[in-house]
């Protein structure tokens, strides 16, 4: 990073090609916008406060995720081009001075070492500009690069204005540059919408600059699938694909086993630490902390959840929202969600669904029950087939258990209620009222036999 580069990030246009009622820079890749992934990139070259997101299409939404990442946004309220989204920002960005990258907010794959070589490129060239590269099979859609016969950069011209000659060039613009801010500044005026689209294309400064007699160099990228724009859903698709490809080899390199990476989805923001295993068809979204030694299993869905060390997620699982203490147990088949949290060597088996309730340390539900808006305590039984009965129809209401409690199976707990410590529900009650410490409740109605009885035939 360095406090002289500025980055200019172009995400105003809406992409029509998506076909799609939302900016295309706001649909996600690897759990993050586009436009973030951009961000991301240039925060490896400069500070926050020097980063830049146009914003246009769906302005205040895009503004929105722009300044939740701590940078600055100006806005091009007419799509007349990328040369005018430009100029929308010169009062912002004129007395900046120093290196100006400017990138697109549709590329999530470029990296900030990529960034970071341009900036160094430009820096000891000496260029009024440098204009990131690349060979490409099909060039169709991109921009050309044309050069004169000693090789350096003459111009580019954008597909949609090149002749056929021009079609034929494999090397293409990426759209990212590196400039002289003052250089920049002083020459972008001069752009004109002398072209089809009626548009002022940031690409002819390329061609303004060189008729100054300044220099244009270029750098061409090794890795041309990093230039991946998104104008698609398949296109979305395949950079979700290579993301999360890089997510998973990350981790392994770092001490995580995945039993079959190619299954599992694993957003880039997820932490995992060392020794932990991850099953086969495992997704672990969102901000997603596991610890070390835990355990995530076949089919589990974990979305901002915590696992700490020894933690372990049985198959078909999902945690939300929600902590899994050390050495805890959640399924198979189990829910946990809205800021359920499970205490050390707390136990929660299958078809139990936890909703902001706090299960203490060493307590256990193994089998179908439903509890909400509870606080239990340490080393309390919860038989099979228990619900809190939270809700009255117009509010929620707290069902709090004591340590050592022991709740028999299919007991029906009517919130708001108390069990202190140590107390006992009969399996089969029904609890209303508040039961004492180390008492004994039962709430169900008593058997009656009768003998010889057969039902009538009809």
């Amino acid at each position: 990073m360095s406090n002289d580069v500025t980055v200019v990030i172009l995400a105003a246009g809406q992409g029509t090609r998506m076909k799609s009622r939302m900016a295309k820079v706001l649909h996600r890749a690897g759990g993050r916008a586009l436009v973030e992934h951009a961000i991301f990139a240039a925060l490896g070259v400069a500070p926050p406060e020097r980063i830049f997101v146009v914003v246009g299409h769906q302005a205040d939404a895009v503004r929105e995720v722009a300044e939740a990442a701590g940078v600055h946004t100006f806005e091009q309220k007419e799509q007349l081009g990328t040369g005018h989204a430009m100029m929308c920002g010169e009062a912002a960005l004129a007395g900046l001075g120093g290196h100006m990258v400017v990138t697109v907010g549709d590329c999530p794959l470029i990296r900030a070492e990529t960034l970071q070589s341009l900036v160094e490129r430009q820096r000891k060239s000496a260029a009024a500009a440098v204009v990131l590269t690349a060979d490409v099979a099909d060039s169709t859609g991109y921009g050309r690069i044309i050069r004169d016969q000693n090789g350096a950069i003459e111009a580019i011209v954008e597909h949609k204005a090149a002749t056929d000659a021009q079609r034929k060039v494999k090397e293409i613009n990426s759209g990212i540059y590196c400039f002289d801010s003052a250089e920049f500044w002083r020459h972008i005026r001069m752009v004109r919408p002398d072209n089809p689209a009626n548009e002022y294309y940031l690409t002819d400064v390329i061609g303004i600059l060189n008729g100054a007699g300044l220099r244009v160099a270029a750098t061409k990228i090794a890795d041309p699938g990093e230039l991946l724009g998104i104008n698609d859903r398949v296109q979305l698709a395949e950079a979700d694909r290579i993301l999360r490809d890089r997510k998973t080899r990350q981790l392994m390199l770092s001490g995580v086993t995945i039993e079959k990476p190619e299954t599992v989805s694993i957003d880039l923001d997820v932490r995992i630490g060392m020794d932990t295993v991850i099953g086969p068809f495992a997704r672990i979204t969102g901000d997603t902390v596991i610890g070390e030694d835990c355990k995530v299993g076949t089919c589990a869905i974990l979305h901002d959840a915590v696992l700490e060390n020894g933690a372990e997620v049985f198959p078909f699982s999902m945690v939300s929202a929600s902590k899994v203490g050390a050495g805890a147990h959640v399924g198979p088949y189990a829910r946990l969600r809205m800021g359920a949290e499970l205490g050390e060597g707390a136990h929660v088996g299958n078809f139990v669904e936890l909703k902001k309730t706090l299960l203490g340390a060493g307590s256990k539900s193994m089998h179908l029950a439903y509890l909400g808006d509870s606080q239990i305590g340490s080393k309390v039984n919860v038989g099979a087939g228990t619900i809190t009965c939270n809700y009255d129809g117009k509010k929620k209401h707290a069902t709090v258990i004591g340590d050592g409690v022991f709740v028999g199976s299919n007991s029906t707990l009517v919130a708001p209620l108390a069990l202190e410590d140590g107390a006992f529900i009969a399996a089969g009650s029904v609890i209303t009222d508040d039961v004492p410490e180390g008492a004994l409740a039962l709430g169900r109605a008593r058997q009656v036999v009768k003998k010889d009885w057969k039902r009538k035939e009809t």
